[in-house]
């Protein structure tokens, strides 16, 4: 038998971005073309896409851990990385996406919608696309950012027209077994349902889906037998059916008591949802009463007798049935459908999302009007020391490239620009200081001349040095070859001569 999985917890692992590319196009002739190192590919996101084919949270619970591609390393000659493939994961109508604190990041009810549960890392820029006025020819390239790393929780609350609550052996599983093809397991023990069923009632050219929700008993709303774990499935129904045991012997136990102790408990589970949003309210849901067993003749007789009583009392239609005698079903089919048709019209047609609407997380980065928002406070354990925190500001520490000279004169050169070092000169830091950012400490060197655009920071040792032969030279040695000149003599034999110092006067030997 298929299990009905209906929350799991994901370990998401978005792509990492691709690296950028520091290159120097060459060609002959043109041995320093400049910059040509291309862009490294995003990294792959990770959705959620709701479909009508999938019902449960199954696949999810025995593959738990999801990493999407990573983006491509930038090339030479202007290439860009591959972007990273997108991981699409379906999930069904009705699924909840909390945070790892119990926040509700989305609720997917539209077939079609799409979730971006973690988003994959930018790619980092190659040194032809950091080329400026000022830095013609970046020795250095932005590294990829690592993609999203969390945990999700998905829950899935059933989409089910009717809801079935009761106590435990009411017959819920029964009922559902001869209103559709469903199968449930069937015992006259408590809790014989651990997991919530589903089934299809068809009604000619229409049809509703009733669910039972197992477990709730007096205190399920604090934990007490199956607890919570079930009642999730009742926010989105369209009717509520109190399912009645006329039949019970235990003591204390009537129609009456019954329907109260649950619509109290039930008044207890709203409580809990009044930071949901979307669900409706469980009070003025319709409810409908089911008397069942009445194939037992004590039954039958208690039902009749307490009938009157309990739609004087709540003003709901009581009907009464057996399940296993299939005795009364069709009235109560009818009714049901009646009462789920009037719920329908009441709510707005939802149609499956064909553009593939993509809802994103909270929304991050920069606010409106600044250039990158951050905040500079004092190391509570380093003395003297000073913290840096921003999200665009940790960015650029991943992006950085610690080896490369050039490459922190670069992020240094962002940093001023931002106003990090205006701000640390306001807090009393001085240079040598330890500042950290991004999680890496590192000695405070403020820029000298105040000019944030300055491109003196760094070098590339490619345009700085190089082996090739001067023009002198190339001459001096075309000079030797053709016998004009001693290839040997470079001047007086009583001292040392370097290359730079050679006499290059035409040779009159």
């Amino acid at each position: 038998m298929a299990r009905f999985i209906d929350r799991v917890v994901l370990h998401l692992q978005a792509g990492d971005g691709g690296h950028g590319c520091a290159s120097v196009h060459r060609e002959k002739f043109k041995p320093l073309g400049g910059p040509d190192g291309g862009n490294g590919g995003h990294g792959g996101d990770v959705i959620l896409e709701v479909s009508p084919q999938i019902h449960t949270l199954m696949d999810f619970h025995y593959r738990p851990h999801i990493k999407a591609g990573r983006g491509g390393n930038g090339a030479g000659d202007w290439r860009n990385g591959a972007r990273g493939e997108d991981l699409i994961m379906e999930v069904p109508a009705g699924t909840v996406v909390y945070s790892e604190k119990g926040d509700m990041l989305a609720d997917l009810t539209v077939p079609g919608t799409r979730f971006i549960a973690a988003e994959g890392g930018f790619g980092g820029l190659g040194n032809a696309a950091l080329a400026s006025s000022q830095r013609k020819a970046p020795g250095f390239a932005l590294q990829g950012e690592p993609g999203q790393a969390h945990d999700l929780i998905l829950e899935l609350k059933s989409m089910a027209d009717v809801g079935l609550v009761g106590f435990p052996s009411a017959g819920k599983s029964s009922l559902i077994s001869v209103l559709s093809a469903a199968k449930p397991k069937i015992g006259d023990y408590p809790f014989t349902t651990l997991q919530p069923n589903l089934g299809v009632v068809d009604m000619g050219n229409e049809s509703f889906t009733i669910a039972d929700v197992p477990g709730l008993i007096p205190g399920a709303a604090e934990g007490k037998g199956l607890g919570l774990d079930f009642l999730r499935h009742i926010e989105r129904t369209a009717v509520l059916a109190h399912v009645v045991d006329t039949a019970t012997m235990e003591p204390g136990r009537d129609p009456m008591s019954d329907i109260e102790a649950l619509e109290k408990e039930l008044e207890e589970y709203q409580q809990l949802l009044d930071n949901d949003t979307g669900l409706g309210d469980l009070k003025n849901r319709p409810r409908i009463i089911i008397l069942n067993k009445a194939d037992v003749p004590e039954a039958q007789e208690l039902a009749e007798f307490v009938k009157e009583d309990l739609e004087e009392k709540f003003g709901w239609p009581v009907f009464i049935i057996s399940a296993v005698a299939r005795k009364g079903l069709d009235p109560l089919k009818y009714k049901l459908l009646e009462m789920v048709k009037k719920h329908r019209r009441t709510q707005p047609k939802v149609k499956a999302d064909k553009n593939k609407t993509i809802i994103h997380p909270l929304a991050v980065g920069k606010k409106k009007g600044h250039f990158a928002d951050f905040h500079v406070k004092a190391d509570p354990q380093v003395e003297g020391g000073f913290i840096v925190e921003g999200e665009k500001i940790d960015r650029w520490i991943t992006q950085t490239d610690f080896e490369n000279e050039e490459a922190i004169g670069y992020l240094a050169d962002r940093l001023a620009r931002a106003g990090v070092e205006d701000k640390l000169f306001k807090l009393g830091a001085v240079e040598g200081c330890p500042v950290t950012i991004g999680g890496i400490t590192f000695e405070w060197e403020p820029m000298t001349g105040g000019n944030a655009t300055d491109a003196g920071r760094g070098f590339d040792g490619r345009l700085h040095s190089t082996d090739r032969m001067s023009a002198a030279e190339r001459k001096r040695a075309s000079q030797a070859r053709r016998g004009l000149i001693d290839e040997l003599d470079f001047g007086d034999e009583d001292k040392i001569v370097t290359r730079e110092q050679a006499n290059r006067d035409r040779w009159q030997g």
